[in-house]
């Protein structure tokens, strides 16, 4: 445990900016597995929405840094690629 003021502060800060981001990459979890799953239900119209909403999730959460900026360029960029790839074969 901390002993100097200054450190006890900041260990709340740290709590709480933990907190925040837990939430927000749960929710980001739970966004790109409704894409995902919208997708092997062959359900295009939804997957698309999902899609969108997914891509703005992410560019959000690396906009705040709680994921890399290249991470989240990575995650539209296979997203992309599974949704074209499954409107190709069907």
């Amino acid at each position: 445990m901390a002993n100097i003021k200054s450190a006890k502060k900041r260990i709340g800060v740290i709590n709480k900016k933990t907190a925040a981001n837990r939430r927000i990459k749960s929710s980001l979890k739970a966004v790109i597995k409704n894409f995902y799953k919208a997708l092997d239900a062959k359900d295009f119209g939804t997957a698309k929405e999902k899609l969108v909403l997914a891509e703005k999730k992410l560019m959000q959460a690396a906009a705040k840094n709680t994921i890399h900026k290249n991470a989240a360029s990575r995650k539209v960029s296979r997203m992309n690629a599974a949704f074209n790839k499954a409107k190709a074969a069907e």
